[in-house]
């Protein structure tokens, strides 16, 4: 675990491995924490840097909103900072949001980027108008949203199969300060249109798809990847695929992650 200062804030990330560098970005109301059952064998024969996005883990608040760029100017500060050049990304939900403003601002130095349980679409009106309703929930009640949003995560009888895990990801995620939950919902609000990225990029693209996900419609997901180059792996099971389907994700990820090389 390592920290580094950044326009008056504190950092917070690890290294771990030697090899070729491969990035894992969080999602929302998640921590470097989340990796702690992947990093291990991605890092066997890669360096695996983990990062703590603004506003989450031990990384400290920019402002009252962290837009998908400011994240990930973040991110290339600290690879900058670390002398790594070219990278795999692999980002969990709002962390595939952050891959995806990377390989807009910085191309040259991607390699591959895997959207795990995530989207390269902006929110709709309606989603827009529940993530007010969500800050306006967060500002008066801020535990109790986290204790409610975590376990929804979940498909619907996982809920009852991952009780400790459920327990432990809702402790950390309230390690998430108020101010950093209420910026990244205004930063995943007004995050741009990125489906492009999709049918253009020229390197290699994953997106992991999970069936019975309660944070994405499947079909949407499907529908954006007609007609480009995207690889997709369906599982079966919710948004947490990291811990629903821990070991076949793993194999997925290894998998993608070698073939780059």
């Amino acid at each position: 675990m390592a920290n580094l200062k950044y326009k008056n804030i504190n950092l917070h990330y690890s290294v771990h491995g030697n090899g070729s560098a491969i990035v894992l970005l969080h999602g929302f109301l998640e921590n470097i924490s989340m990796w702690n059952n992947v990093f291990p064998v991605l890092a066997i024969n890669n360096k695996v840097i983990c990062i703590d996005l603004l506003g989450h883990g031990k990384t400290g608040n920019l402002g009252y909103i962290h837009s998908m760029e400011d994240q990930a100017e973040m991110v290339k500060f600290v690879l900058d900072y670390l002398n790594v050049n070219e990278f795999i990304l692999i980002g969990h939900s709002m962390g595939g949001y952050v891959s995806l403003a990377l390989t807009e601002l910085f191309p040259i130095n991607i390699k591959g980027i895997c959207l795990m349980n995530s989207t390269a679409q902006p929110d709709d009106t309606e989603k827009r108008k529940t993530r007010d309703r969500t800050i306006k929930a967060v500002k008066k009640y801020p535990e109790t949203f986290i204790q409610l949003a975590i376990p929804n995560l979940f498909s619907e009888e996982n809920k009852t199969v991952f009780i400790p895990e459920i327990k432990l990801i809702t402790k950390e995620a309230l390690k998430t300060t108020q101010q950093g939950i209420i910026a990244s919902l205004e930063g995943m609000k007004v995050r741009k249109d990125r489906t492009s990225v999709l049918q253009t990029k020229d390197f290699p693209i994953l997106m992991i798809i999970s069936k019975k996900d309660p944070a994405l419609e499947y079909q949407s997901l499907i529908d954006q990847t007609d007609n480009t180059p995207v690889l997709i792996k369906e599982l079966p099971d919710g948004h947490m695929s990291h811990v629903e389907n821990k070991e076949e994700l793993i194999s997925v990820l290894n998998e993608f992650c070698d073939h780059i090389g």
